[in-house]
């Protein structure tokens, strides 16, 4: 989510040559609600309304603020892009037609109060942000590559999702991102631990689901604004010199679509149980 800066043009040619193609403590309580969010989303996918519900992929960061850089000297918003592409085209194929991939132009904040609005308007049933991680300046070392001096940190490897409560829609957060988290980890991706640590300073984070990798973070603006459940995606990180890598091939994209093509089918399933219980109950 960090954001060195680049120009656009900069940007331009990166994105042209790249080949990569582009917590703190866990509370016990936090630790039962996610244990109960996990038992009480176990229904059947085809149970959901595909047709009509709507899902927002949202491409982290813009073309003028393209987030982090990767330890090979690639902007994050172009692997956010890419990915954010093969959610939205398998969201499609899986039958969600009025799935929106989200791009926005304008810089932070101005900007992120816009993604919030628009999918607000546009009646999300749920909002997915799509990133790719860093670590804070601190934590880097110096490497070249290509002729080019660059920074990586091959420490913390893994995905992590965030919630806010804040959101309009906490439990329902969670329990997206908790589903997310455990069909991320039945694909062999594993999530960091890091914004636990004490180094991580003011970027440290409660874990509220230490089985699926799910952090508190109150502060962002596109999961405190939305009014529909909402969840951020750090896929990986771009600074661990392996990782950016895999995060860059066609084949770890594609599991991370799936992964959360798979999410939302059993979330929208979850939603839509309450409204077809109270029917099948008025109908006796």
């Amino acid at each position: 989510m960090g954001g060195l800066r680049q120009t656009a043009t900069t940007l331009g040619a990166k994105l042209a040559i790249a080949p990569l193609a582009i917590a703190l403590v866990v509370s016990v309580s936090q630790v039962v609600r996610a244990e109960d969010t996990r038992r009480t989303t176990e229904v059947r996918p085809d149970a959901c309304p595909r047709s009509t519900f709507r899902v927002v992929v949202d491409v982290g960061h813009t073309v003028d603020v393209p987030g982090a850089m990767s330890a090979r000297g690639i902007a994050e918003y172009a692997f956010n892009l890419q990915l954010a592409r093969n959610i939205n085209q398998g969201l499609l194929d899986a039958g969600f037609q009025q799935t929106v991939l989200l791009i926005t132009a304008t810089a932070p904040w101005r900007g992120l109060v816009e993604r919030a609005a628009r999918a607000n308007s546009m009646h999300a049933n749920l909002f997915i942000a799509i990133h790719h991680d860093s670590v804070p300046d601190n934590l880097k070392q110096n490497w070249e590559y290509a002729g080019l001096k660059n920074q990586f940190n091959d420490n913390y490897p893994g995905y992590a999702i965030f919630i806010s409560n804040e959101n309009t829609d906490p439990a329902g957060s969670l329990q997206f991102g908790s589903l997310l988290g455990r069909e991320l980890e039945s694909r062999g991706l594993h999530y960091t631990p890091h914004y636990t640590l004490a180094l991580m300073g003011h970027r440290r984070r409660i874990l509220v689901d230490a089985e699926a990798g799910v952090y508190r973070y109150d502060q962002l603006i596109v999961l405190r604004q939305t009014r529909m459940p909402a969840v951020l995606l750090e896929a990986g990180s771009i600074v661990n010199r392996q990782e950016e890598l895999e995060l860059g091939t066609p084949e770890r994209r594609s599991l991370t679509s799936t992964a959360i093509v798979a999410a939302v089918e059993n979330f929208c399933a979850a939603r839509a149980r309450p409204a077809s219980a109270k029917a099948a109950a008025s109908a006796h």
